[in-house]
């Protein structure tokens, strides 16, 4: 019985770390030209200019808003040998952030609203659901990222709340990771409120590095969320994680970072 958890870990530890390597080994055939980051003065909001066009074999998917201001993709028809779209993942991702800049506060809502994926990973070739790891060196932190801040994929690493901006940087941006503590068997944000203020969080997606620094730690109750939204102007990384309040239930551990200057 003391053993076994030992184990769990160790196994989840190996599991999270070969999936960290088989996204390195598909980011390695993105298209080489990476996208450039826009001058900060720019009126542009977007984190990056959009890459040139690779040569993935499946058509582009028009993006659609509907009345209440999500978005969601045409379905696409893709062969078996369809590569992965690397461009148009990254267009949609500018956008749907662009989105919640005006949309964000009627979207993201309840618990159900941030569950399910913001994007289908799979309509662009990416069968995992990994959309890029974070780490954090001073804790030895380092866990793939998922799409959908739900119960199976914060059983498999960090889990990005739908409805905060996706992990690819920019103004007026706040992604925000939620990972369990004290789950039995396994350390994902167990350690994370014993960083330090000053301290270096990175998330590498399929085009960039962000590198984000922890400027402020808070606790907050279940239904007290404010820190979960955006702030006009910055570009903020928020991990989340629940702690025990003393009372025999669980508050909730916020880690504020704010991107380190490009």
């Amino acid at each position: 019985m003391l053993i076994a958890p030992r184990i769990s870990n160790r196994v989840g530890e190996q599991i999270a770390h070969t999936t960290i390597e088989d996204f390195k080994a598909l980011k390695s055939k993105a298209t080489s030209d990476e996208p450039t980051e826009k001058d900060e003065s720019s009126e542009d909001s977007s984190a990056n200019t959009k890459p040139k066009k690779n040569n993935a074999q499946n058509e582009y998917a028009s993006i659609v808003q509907n009345n209440d201001g999500t978005i969601f993709e045409e379905e696409l028809s893709m062969s078996e040998n369809t590569t992965v779209d690397f461009d148009r993942l990254y267009s949609d991702s500018i956008a749907y952030n662009d989105n919640l800049k005006k949309h964000q506060h009627e979207l993201l809502t309840n618990e159900q609203s941030y569950q399910s994926p913001a994007l289908n990973l799979s309509s662009y070739g990416i069968t995992n659901g990994v959309f890029g790891y974070i780490s954090a060196p001073a804790i030895g932190l380092e866990l793939p990222i998922y799409l959908g801040g739900n119960d199976d994929n914060m059983a498999l690493g960090a889990a990005h709340m739908t409805y905060t901006s996706l992990p690819v940087g920019g103004k007026s941006t706040n992604c925000v990771l939620s990972g369990h503590s004290g789950y039995i068997g396994r350390i994902f944000f167990d350690y994370i409120p014993s960083l330090s203020i000053g301290d270096e969080i990175t998330v590498e997606n399929y085009w960039n590095t962000l590198t984000y620094k922890i400027i402020d730690k808070q606790i907050h109750k279940k239904d007290e969320s404010a820190d979960c939204y955006i702030t006009e102007g910055r570009d903020l990384l928020t991990l989340i994680t629940c702690v025990s309040n003393g009372h025999g239930g669980f508050d909730r551990f916020y880690l504020i970072c704010e991107r380190k200057s490009t």
